[in-house]
């Protein structure tokens, strides 16, 4: 995988955002998407509240990171992809979490198979890329192509 890529796409995708908000859900998010209720960070209470540049990284550190584990555990052969594709499976996972993420049986099935126009199919067919838009478009070119 490559942190520095996924980073910056995951910027444009979540937003990097200093100062709490609300998401789309009405959770509680700051930074690169991080999930303020499952993972609470110190002095982030309410929108308006504030982090620092440097618990902006560390927090997104820690939430690859927990990705990562997520994704060994439940579909080990993920670290076998190349890297671009390592890229979207940490994007989705980083997206709608584990759980979602194992529900696309075919999906991953196919991945696995390294039939990655049939995952890709796959991806545009399912309802997480009608509520996500163009973020899915771009994933599932990523996994047809292999250039994230």
């Amino acid at each position: 995988m490559n942190l520095e890529t996924l980073g910056k796409r995951l910027a444009i995708e979540e937003g990097d955002r200093l100062v709490a908000y609300l998401d789309t859900k009405g959770i509680l998010t700051v930074g690169r998407g991080h999930n303020c209720i499952a993972r609470p960070v110190d002095g982030v209470n309410q929108p308006g509240d504030t982090i620092t540049p440097e618990q902006d990284d560390a927090l997104f550190a820690d939430d690859v990171k927990d990705a990562c584990v997520q994704l060994d555990n439940h579909l080990p052969w993920w670290s076998a992809l190349d890297d671009d594709r390592q890229n979207v499976m940490l994007d989705m996972c980083f997206n709608m979490g584990i759980a979602t993420l194992l529900t696309f049986n075919h999906t991953l099935a196919h991945i696995e198979a390294g039939e990655y126009d049939e995952a890709a199919d796959g991806m545009a067919q399912s309802r997480w890329a009608k509520q996500v838009g163009n973020r899915a478009v771009f994933l599932e070119n990523a996994m047809r192509t292999g250039e994230y």
